[in-house]
């Protein structure tokens, strides 16, 4: 590597002006080598590239202007200000000071020229800019223009905006003597009409006074999409480093269990549909090769995935090993727990439970039955994979709800289950249907699988939205539904009344039902209470000893109630799309006709219209997750802060989603036969980060 583009790798102290103490700084913005610095553009531009007369100067103007001082004086109304009147012969303008030195102040004297750059606004004695950037003239210097439009970059504290220029200049510096690697074919840029790296980062950092901010703005230019390309380019080769790495690992080739498989879907009290028969034999065919199987499911709430779960597990148990079900709470660990018990009954088959909330004694034998191989099915939550777990002979591993658990946790869970060098199978499901694009980005390490068919019988959930002042309409008709049998979910954002979010509360909200609807039992669940309390009240809900459950969002992944028909969420303004879709599908699992009610608070703005309309005319969950990945962004729909999804630099998954296609194709191609430009593609936008994906 050239001796140049080490300098590019080295740390930031070796360039003029940092020490430890700055560079700790800049390790806040994710700043730790100084070609990060390269990587890190600017959030907008000025236009410094030309100078504005003072008589052309207009309010809500953002310019560059010079003068000399006439007068410069500290007042003191309402609060202490410097003022500094300055003219060039076409007017004159006042620059506003709150903060000063008497140094400063003293800079200032009458005949002094000075430049300033800010914002001018109209005040009663005329113009004024209130803390503009200042440069104090020689007598025989004209103002400075720049020959680019200057870059605005984000900062942090202890790093003021002209010094983190004056070290992107230097980087840039660097990068004009020796350009860093260009990595991506001379086709591939020819066939996406991109740039090379170095010409698009000058251009980001540097761009003429002609560039097309708009286009900039958009993230559309082709020096945006060149970098973006690269990095989404390096997350994808990273995800898919893990299914290489995985079909190179062994696994147990679970390649018995025809019979035992056909024998369980035979004894279910319905047909499979054609979707869950379609994933049962891919499913199939990877528990039957010899690495370990990554397979996500996806599926619209209640297209039943958890029995297509049970179809793999009879097949791993069938072949003398064992399976493992986890799921992200106790309250959905438990409902599987019930499903299984019940498919199983007539099976010969032996179940462990596993979670945190067990006494000692239940646990010492469950752990007992897991390392003796006497269970055969163990179901639980994460408690399943902690210290103390031993398995047997684990083959597969469900995950259920997988947009709670990253990469990171899939990665240890299979390094867990491991019995010697056999690598137990994964299989992962979501019920929050992932759109295309979206999937091949988050997921790129994992095969996908589509449940896109609901069980026949299955009616749709009619959903109505209404402003929430007809609360007394829909009162009387939860009144109407529970005596007739039926019973009623009511979902507010909010445990108790808060002042600073004027939602709905769940505390108050229960309080009004017991009041209005004296004759029905009313529970509540929210975040708040203790598990077993809450499992307890949700228990209690689904044996039908409670009416209306009043609840916060924590049952929008939860338990199966067929009697539950109706469905009234409060604030479905503030609320997702996903997550709204994900709570009707609480309703709907039973043979009444279900209805859900989204109840807004008005005045409603046109965004928020236009997306309760997609969920009163859709009841397709991936068209409701297109329109929330466009309305809302991926990190919303996939839940960021849970997934560990990673974190673009400058990539957008939705803005840039059109790239994935070639981003795919691209990817394979270098990783096929050029794996080393592969490896420095991951090294230079992920660093460490990629450890995960490297094979």
């Amino acid at each position: 590597m050239h001796q140049q583009e080490n300098k590019l790798h080295a740390p930031l102290t070796t360039l003029k002006g940092i020490g430890p103490a700055l560079a700790g700084k800049l390790e806040r913005l994710d700043v730790y080598r100084v070609e990060d610095l390269l990587f890190m553009l600017p959030l907008r531009y000025e236009d410094r590239t030309r100078l504005t007369v003072l008589g052309a100067a207009r309010p809500g103007q953002r310019c560059l202007v010079s003068g000399e001082v006439l007068l410069a004086e500290t007042v003191y109304r309402g609060r202490r200000s410097l003022l500094v009147r300055i003219a060039d012969g076409t007017g004159q303008l006042t620059l506003r000071f709150f903060y000063f030195s008497r140094q400063q102040q003293s800079q200032f004297q009458q005949g002094v020229r000075v430049s300033c750059y800010g914002d001018v606004r109209a005040v009663a004695g005329g113009l004024e800019m209130i803390h503009p950037e200042y440069r104090l003239l020689k007598p025989e210097h004209d103002a400075v223009t720049s020959d680019a439009l200057t870059p605005v970059y984000s900062v942090t504290e202890g790093v003021q905006q002209v010094r983190l220029r004056n070290l992107v200049a230097q980087a840039l510096e660097i990068m004009r003597s020796t350009a860093p690697s260009e990595l991506l074919p001379d086709d591939v840029l020819a066939d996406l009409h991109l740039p090379t790296l170095t010409a698009a980062l000058l251009y980001l950092h540097q761009p003429p006074p002609d560039a097309d901010l708009q286009s900039i703005e958009a993230g559309k230019h082709p020096c945006q999409l060149r970098l973006s390309f690269e990095e989404l380019l390096a997350h994808y080769m990273s995800l898919r480093n893990l299914r290489l790495l995985a079909r190179r690992e062994a696994a147990v080739a679970l390649r018995g269990g025809r019979e035992e498989m056909q024998a369980f879907i035979r004894s279910l009290p319905y047909q499979l549909t054609g979707a869950q028969d379609r994933v049962c034999t891919e499913i199939a065919a990877d528990l039957s090769q010899p690495h370990p199987m990554m397979r996500l499911v996806q599926g619209d709430v209640g297209s039943g995935k958890t029995v297509v779960a049970a179809v793999a597990c009879i097949k791993a148990i069938a072949c003398g090993k064992q399976a493992a079900i986890m799921a992200p709470t106790e309250l959905l660990a438990e409902q599987h727990w019930h499903n299984f018990n019940l498919w199983f009954h007539d099976f010969d088959l032996q179940l462990a439970w596993l979670a945190g909330s067990q006494r000692s004694k239940d646990r010492k034998e469950s752990l007992a039955a897991i390392a003796t191989g006497a269970a055969d099915l163990i179901i639980g939550t994460h408690a399943l994979f902690q210290d103390g777990v031993d398995f047997h002979g684990l083959a597969l591993i469900i995950i259920d709800e997988q947009h709670r658990f990253g990469v990171q946790q899939r990665m240890a869970l299979r390094d867990k289950g491991m019995s010697g060098k056999l690598h137990p199978h994964q299989l992962v499901m979501t019920a929050t249907p992932i759109p295309r694009t979206l999937a091949m980005a988050a997921y790129a390490d994992l095969d996908t699988s589509i449940i896109d068919e609901l069980p026949p019988g299955r009616q749709p959930v009619t959903t109505v939205a209404l402003p929430d002042k007809r609360r007394e309409e829909v009162i009387a008709r939860v009144r109407k539904a529970c005596s007739g049998g039926q019973q009623a979910y009511w979902v507010c954002p909010l445990i108790e009344e808060s002042a600073v979010l004027n939602y709905e509360a769940a505390e108050a909200r229960h309080n009004l039902l017991v009041e209005a609807l004296p004759e029905l039992r009313i529970g509540l669940v929210h975040g708040r209470m203790k598990s077993l309390a809450r499992d307890k009240v949700m228990r209690a809900f689904k044996e039908g000893k409670i009416d209306v459950l009043v609840a916060t969002t924590v049952i929008e992944v939860g338990v199966d109630v067929p009697a539950a028909s109706l469905m009234i969420i409060e604030n479905a303004e503030r609320m997702g799309l996903s997550q709204l879709h994900q709570l009707r599908g609480r309703v709907g699992r039973g043979r009444e006709q279900s209805h859900c009610v989204l109840l807004y608070r008005q005045p409603l703005g046109q965004l928020a219209r236009s997306r309760l309309a997609v969920l009163r005319d859709s009841n397709d969950g991936f068209l409701v997750a297109q329109r929330d990945l466009e309305l809302r962004g991926p990190g919303e729909l996939l839940g960021t802060r849970q997934t560990g999804l990673p974190q673009y630099r400058i990539a957008n998954l939705l803005r840039d989603a059109e790239l994935m296609p070639a981003v795919k194709r691209v990817a394979e191609r270098l990783q096929r036969s050029e794996k080393q430009k592969a490896a420095l593609i991951i090294t230079r936008w992920l660093g460490d980060a990629g450890r995960y994906g490297k094979v």
